[in-house]
């Protein structure tokens, strides 16, 4: 608008001192300077005509770590040239997505693809793709918006748990891994051939037909260990910074936690205090699973309520066979007596405590620093009362892959 505002004054006085002198230099100039900026409002003008643009975003949805691909295709369907254009996707993504400036000849197009790397789990928005021209004066400019925005949802990373095994909960007629049994349970995992004394009611008659001799169904015992996972996202105990952080790495183990225990065949409810309770009731399946990583890609470090209030409220939701798994960086032990309760009613109980001390980054960690020690200290005393419960504990710090670290 400045520049408009000058050359405006600066056409206003050549003009009049055009006319003022009546000097021929200062004529060509006016008649120069006016087939300029005509030219190049022109050239303005026709910049977005008879052009055709457009972007493909291959996944929608994605965990940290993956690669987001967006394919940009720019084609100009009329005979004059397109000399300059300049492409590009505002968007909230970390990092953004790079535009690029492209000449078209005519009846040309151009495409081209940019990979992002998923960095931070959220929702994000990327909106229309904005397509701008101008003159090389800088005097005029031109921009359109094509097509809709979209939102893109990045999950936490899922850590694979090969080794890790949920410990069983008391119960009478399941098992805590999956085993055969002659007896028939709601779980028919296989079939193999009829053998004597196979009962009828026990035939598959699809694979049957299929095969063309008789195939029965293989039973396993039912699971126990149904899994409600409590995380613990107090504001007032958030340490460390970026994916170093409490809150992110408690993320991903809960996150872990949940597809390994789905993979199982489990049921799997989640708890997190954040600022408002967050509550995904315990089920199976493929759609659980989106139920809970959608929960977790938007969950943050902002809850008020304390751990074992938050226990004590949940008690209620919990039978007897299931197993609680709480995921936690306090270091007060007041939630140990709840979690002692549950163990009398049946229920299993696993503790991941997120190090304090390790995830530290205020410089209060170092040997020699009281703060540090005591926080050290602390971690201690915690780990001694949840072993004097006998309830399992896991400690995780910062920059380990859970898949070691999650290992009895």
């Amino acid at each position: 608008m400045l520049r408009r505002l000058q050359l405006l004054v600066l056409a206003a006085v050549l003009i009049v001192a055009a006319f003022s002198t009546g000097y021929p230099f200062l004529f060509f100039v006016v008649y120069l300077g006016l087939l300029v900026v005509g030219g190049s409002f022109v050239m303005t003008r026709l910049g977005l005509a008879d052009l055709e643009a457009g972007y493909a975003v291959s996944q929608v949805t994605g965990h940290v770590g993956d690669r987001l691909r967006v394919t940009y295709t720019v084609r100009n369907t009329g005979r004059l040239p397109k000399p300059w254009l300049e492409v590009h996707n505002p968007t909230s993504l970390p990092g953004g997505l790079p535009g690029r400036a492209v000449a078209l000849g005519g009846r040309s197009e151009r495409s081209w693809m940019v990979r992002a790397q998923l960095v931070r789990r959220g929702h994000f928005r990327v909106d229309p793709l904005q397509v701008r021209t101008g003159d090389p004066f800088g005097f005029f400019e031109a921009s359109a918006g094509v097509g809709h925005g979209i939102t893109v949802v990045v999950y936490p990373k899922i850590d694979p748990l090969p080794r890790w095994r949920l410990p069983p909960a008391s119960i009478e007629g399941s098992h805590a891994a999956p085993e055969r049994t002659l007896q028939t349970t709601p779980l028919a995992m296989s079939v193999r051939p009829y053998a004597p004394g196979d009962s009828m009611n026990r035939i598959h008659w699809p694979t049957t037909a299929r095969l063309g001799e008789i195939q029965v169904k293989e039973f396993d015992l039912e699971q126990t260990t149904d899994v409600w996972i409590f995380l613990d996202l107090d504001e007032e105990l958030e340490l460390g910074e970026g994916d170093d952080s409490t809150t992110e790495v408690g993320v991903r183990v809960a996150a872990s936690i949940a597809d390994k225990a789905l993979t199982e065949n489990r049921a799997v409810g989640l708890t997190a205090n954040a600022r408002r309770t967050a509550l995904v009731q315990p089920d199976r399946g493929p759609r659980q699973r989106l139920k809970i990583l959608q929960l977790l890609a938007a969950v943050e470090a902002d809850g008020r309520a304390t751990l074992d209030e938050t226990l004590v409220e949940g008690l209620g939701r919990l039978r007897r066979g299931m197993t609680a798994v709480v995921i936690t960086p306090t270091l007060d032990p007041a939630f140990v007596r709840p979690l002692g309760i549950l163990r009398s009613r049946g229920i299993g109980v696993v503790v991941v405590l997120l190090e304090a001390a390790a995830f530290d980054t205020s410089g209060s960690a170092d040997a020699d620093d009281e703060v540090g020690e005591d926080l050290r200290q602390r971690g201690r005393a915690l780990r001694h009362a949840l072993a004097e419960y006998e309830l399992p504990t896991w400690v995780v710090g910062p920059g380990r892959p859970l898949g070691e670290v999650l290992v009895r």
